[in-house]
């Protein structure tokens, strides 16, 4: 899950960088990259972003307890669950704020 969520974030970021860089072509370029980022498609994308972001938190966080915390073998599926719950609630709580 650290290691998946951790690539599309890395892969996110140059397509970031792209849109941020419409800014500096004026205002007409910034205007338009901002009236695509209303469709619907890059609305889903940003809920999936949220997940990411919050499954690749939820991971380092598991991560860092088996690494330091006294890991016991049988708390690892609950880690996952809890990591992946938070990292779903709070993707759902992003797209009800978007509607």
């Amino acid at each position: 899950m650290h290691r998946t969520s951790g690539l599309a974030l890395a892969i996110f970021l140059p397509a970031h960088f792209l849109v941020l860089g419409t800014a500096l072509t004026g205002a007409a370029g910034l205007d338009a990259t901002l009236a695509w980022t209303d469709g619907p498609l890059v609305k889903a994308s940003e809920v999936a972003l949220v997940f990411l972001l919050a499954a690749h938190l939820g991971g380092g966080l598991r991560l860092l307890f088996v690494e330091f915390g006294g890991f016991r073998p049988a708390w690892q599926p609950a880690l996952i669950a809890f990591a992946l719950a938070v990292a779903t609630l709070c993707a759902l709580l992003f797209a009800l704020n978007l509607l």
